[in-house]
């Protein structure tokens, strides 16, 4: 393809791309550097026959406005939103480092801190769930290739509701499901022979319950991709290797798994960003007290009276760059296997 010919044919995707990618992330680390600007006070001394002269700070409102509205952005803050108590804390960590005498010590002063407890549930579902749901989803998919061509149907139909349900919705119906009064929860209750346990007053099974979620809400993505790439596995190979005596397991491991490999790719890299995002199930399953992830600390930022957009921002940018750090290993191997290749 000629160069011209090649630049009119990516420019639309291009300009899309600066418009809805390039834009926004410039536009959030620009605000991450910016903090509001501090209401302006005076001081307004009232004097009455009785009670004689008091001084009272009050906001000066046209100060303010004028303020504003000569640097919208805010003030120049650098790096100080990034290394405050909300986000990194520099001082607080070292401190911890300081004075903690063992590492159980350490890690429950990091708990105590709003980013490193975000970060530790986000990387706990996301190295639980993107694992379990490649293999639950290669499972399915094996599983229903095998059938009768009449019976694949009606199974992949009712394998991929959970795909087809709303996040949200997903996350509301297993909320109300694992209650105390719901079918899970008094089941729950019954096998623990313990009528008082909820899975809502416990930090491990609200995880658990959790990562559950995950996995029951994305293993149809991987099932059908996975499903997919069996449709072309070469027969022949299979038939080599039933003829040399391999088991079902033996085939599965040297034979479908290596042909599915770059499927799996495709899957990890989808699911370790989708994961490393979580929100839709803590919030639908109302556990911000027990888990908390980088996405809901951006949301909480940004609701309520008092929007603190440079706190959002900051924690935008760090997801991203965590997203980016997940995804390089991947991305490093990817091209690998590509230069090996050709």
């Amino acid at each position: 393809m000629k160069h011209r010919t090649f630049f009119w044919f990516f420019l639309p995707t291009g300009l899309a791309m600066l418009l809805f990618i390039a834009a926004p992330i410039v536009s959030v680390v620009m605000q991450s550097v910016f903090a509001p600007h501090e209401a302006v006070l005076i001081e307004v001394e009232n004097c009455t026959p009785l009670s004689g002269c008091t001084t009272e700070t009050t906001i000066d409102q046209d100060a303010t406005r004028d303020l504003r509205e000569s640097a919208p952005l805010g003030r120049f803050v650098g790096l100080d939103v990034y290394l405050d108590r909300g986000h990194l804390a520099v001082s607080e960590f070292k401190e911890a480092w300081a004075t903690a005498e063992n590492w159980g010590q350490f890690f429950d002063s990091l708990g105590n801190l709003p980013f490193y407890r975000a970060m530790a549930f986000t990387l706990t579902f996301t190295f639980t769930v993107t694992p379990l749901l490649i293999a639950l989803g290669l499972t399915i998919a094996l599983a229903v290739n095998t059938l009768h061509r009449h019976l694949k149907g009606p199974l992949i139909f009712f394998s991929l509701l959970p795909m087809i349900v709303n996040p949200l919705l997903g996350s509301l119906i297993l909320f109300w499901m694992i209650d105390s009064r719901g079918v899970l929860g008094s089941l729950i209750q019954y096998l623990a022979n313990d009528p008082g346990l909820s899975l809502k007053a416990s930090t491990p099974l609200m995880w658990i319950s959790l990562i559950v979620y995950g996995v029951w809400h994305s293993a149809p993505f991987a099932f059908v991709v996975f499903y997919a790439g069996l449709q072309t596995l070469p027969q022949d190979q299979l038939e080599a290797a039933q003829i040399d005596g391999a088991t079902r397991w033996q085939q599965v491991r040297f034979v479908i798994i290596p042909h599915l490999m770059p499927l799996m790719t495709f899957v990890a890299l989808i699911q370790l960003m989708d994961n490393f995002r979580v929100l839709e199930p803590i919030v639908g399953f109302n556990a911000s007290a027990h888990a908390q992830s980088l996405s809901w600390i951006i949301l909480n930022d940004l609701s309520g009276e008092t929007q603190q957009l440079s706190a959002a921002s900051a924690t935008s940018v760090l997801t991203i760059i965590g997203v980016a750090i997940l995804l390089s290993p991947v991305l490093v191997r990817t091209w690998r296997d590509f230069k090996g290749k050709t």
